[in-house]
């Protein structure tokens, strides 16, 4: 009896974290189908008796955001256009590279591992004032091009170090036997190394993926007007108040601006954990 208590009550314990962390998600999935009428005259925690969309469709179409009534769906928009290529491009150059710095060892190269290394602790905010010059100079301030330089070389460092961890794990054999067939740098890299990466490749993506749709700090620095992200968006609906707080509508909004990254996770969250541990033993 003893084995199987113990498991219970660690089933328990393990429920109760788990509601703990997904009771805000309720009660904004919740209050987002509910009417003002019944936020006003019900409880937080209790669950709508009649369901509408309305908050819904008010927030993705109609809520004033700041002075723009369109509502979230040109922003949300705006984070796609943002998103798709900073993932690919800072992928892509993860990837070479991991490669570069595991497989094509040249002088220094331990140095430049160590620098990249140390980006990847650098607080964002260290990095405004001279990304903000960067992007002035370049022409590209106020720009969704400018919101994707700038992920892009931030999230460089974390993708190089996935890779390069990765990328290690690979027999150097690999490299060498096609190096002797007369294979190339980037021969090499695209029939060889990109194949076997599938897995670390994953991980990377959604790791991109979560921190630049969930960015506030860059979207509202170096983003301005009809370019923002639907982080800063939400930010702005919350905070404009015309008339009777419309607390429904912020709800709905939270949600339309976290599910893109809820789907992420619920579709591919156990790829994630296959892609850490896929390169963590050396062989």
């Amino acid at each position: 009896m003893g084995p199987r208590v113990a498991r219970w009550g660690l089933y328990l314990i393990l429920l109760l974290f788990a509601a703990y962390y997904l009771l805000p998600l309720v009660v904004m999935l919740s209050t987002s189908f509910k009417s003002l009428d019944e936020i006003r005259t019900g409880s937080l925690l209790s669950l709508p008796r009649d369901i509408s969309t309305d908050a819904w469709i008010y927030a993705w179409t109609r809520a004033c955001i700041g002075a723009d009534c369109r509502g979230m769906a040109p922003y949300f928009m705006n984070s796609l256009v943002i998103v798709i290529p900073a993932v690919i491009i800072s992928t892509l150059f993860g990837a070479l590279n991991g490669y570069a710095l595991t497989k094509w060892r040249f002088r220094g190269a331990n140095v430049v591992f160590a620098m990249i290394l140390f980006g990847s602790f650098l607080p964002s905010q260290v990095m405004l004032l001279p990304m903000a010059q960067t992007l002035g100079f370049l022409g590209l301030a106020g720009s969704a091009g400018g919101l994707i330089l700038v992920h892009v070389v931030y999230g460089l460092a974390f993708t190089t170090l996935f890779f390069r961890n990765y990328y290690v794990s690979i027999p150097d054999d690999l490299v060498k036997a096609a190096t002797i067939d007369g294979a190339g740098f980037f021969q090499i890299f695209t029939k060889i190394m990109v194949p076997l990466s599938l897995p670390i490749m994953v991980v990377t993506i959604i790791w991109q993926f979560t921190q630049i749709w969930n960015d506030f700090l860059f979207g509202a620095s170096f983003a301005a007007g009809g370019a923002q992200p639907v982080t800063v968006a939400l930010n702005n609906l919350v905070n404009t108040t015309t008339g009777v707080k419309q607390y429904n509508v912020d709800m709905a909004a939270a949600m339309i601006a976290g599910l893109p990254t809820l789907v992420v996770y619920a579709l591919a969250g156990k790829y994630f954990i296959r892609g850490l541990t896929a390169g963590s033993v050396k062989g």
